[in-house]
């Protein structure tokens, strides 16, 4: 990291309501986990009395089984996050110039800035037009966070392919993907090309911390040679491989997200709010009053995610995916109040 960058960005805001009396509608999780995961992890903890095998053959091999490619092009992290960290600090060297949408995850900015890199901010529906040249680094979420939309394979092939011209690396924030049947990046088989994503957001166990990048290459190279030994634990490791075999486990839970969040969507359209069309597991609506919307929701015991955080968001509010109980819940508090 850059040791000016450290000094001057501090942190960001997210969403996740500590309080387990409350509705929970702030963060993008699944409420739901694949069955087994506490007899994995448990039967984990004994193996956990020794380092990991930093191999992660394991791992390696359900990941790349998940995505679609090789296992060699896995890199294990602690979480989506971490492999983001982990390409950023590869990529970029202090004075860098880095693509970064908005509005979108804030933590980009913030990785970008610690690395000392500055962001140079495109509208998230634009970046995939824009030129990457004369920047080190441009990055992509896909789907987007906080507008949900998931984007187009092609157009995102002709990007990297635009980016591999300049000399910039392209990197795909996946976290979210996988409530969707779109195929991954990965699957495009770019050496400027790095992707990111995350198990415990789909397979509802964000404390977990397990998730992983896939590159080739010299970037896997660059990788695989500054990811931290012993990165990801055994209980994270063996419980994710567990998660990714669980093909009936995501394709319930892909149905259920797609029909709680049409009904979410058109129960709030009907209302008169102002909503997004999302491929994600969360909805982003445009509130005249964005404040009496999240009070209103709070002091009836639901959080939501005030999306005025994010860069370029004046009157946004965020709301999760969840069950049909808690979407019957958030529709009757803020439409019927």
């Amino acid at each position: 990291m850059d040791r000016r960058g450290v000094e001057s960005t501090g942190r960001v805001p997210h969403g996740g309501d500590p309080n387990p009396s409350v509705v929970d509608c702030s963060a993008n999780v699944n409420p739901k986990t694949p069955a087994g995961v506490e007899g994995v992890y448990r039967s984990a903890l004994g193996a956990a009395k020794r380092y990991p095998d930093d191999g992660y053959p394991e791992f390696r091999r359900v990941a790349a089984d998940y995505v679609g490619v090789e296992p060699e092009r896995i890199v294990p992290t602690a979480g989506g996050l971490a492999a983001i960290r982990l390409a950023i600090a590869v990529s970029i060297d202090p004075g860098d110039e880095v693509l970064v949408p908005a509005p979108s995850f804030g933590e980009y900015e913030r990785e970008v800035r610690l690395h000392g890199g500055i962001p140079r901010f495109v509208p998230h529906d634009e970046i995939l037009d824009r030129e990457p040249t004369g920047c080190s680094l441009a990055i992509v979420c896909s789907p987007n966070n906080p507008t949900g939309e998931v984007a187009d394979l092609d157009a995102l092939s002709d990007f990297a392919e635009r980016c591999g011209r300049a000399g910039t690396t392209l990197l795909v924030d996946e976290a979210f993907l996988g409530f969707t049947d779109r195929p991954s990046a990965a699957t495009l088989y770019r050496e400027d090309v790095i992707v990111v994503r995350s198990l415990t957001k789909l397979f509802g166990l964000p404390g977990l911390r397990a998730g992983f990048a896939v590159a080739a290459g010299k970037r896997r190279r660059l990788l695989e040679s500054a990811r931290p030994a012993w990165g990801l634990g055994t209980p994270a490791a063996r419980v994710g491989s567990h998660c990714m075999r669980d093909d009936e486990f995501v394709r319930a839970t892909r149905e259920r997200v797609e029909r709680e969040r049409e009904r979410l969507r058109s129960g709030l359209v009907d209302a008169g709010f102002d909503v997004r069309a999302s491929d994600a597991p969360f909805v982003l609506v445009e509130c005249a009053e964005p404040d009496a919307v999240l009070e209103r929701a709070r002091r009836h015991g639901i959080a939501l995610r005030d999306a005025r955080t994010f860069r370029g968001l004046d009157s946004h509010v965020r709301i999760a995916v969840r069950s049909r109980e808690v979407t019957d819940r958030v529709l009757e508090v803020l439409v019927d109040g």
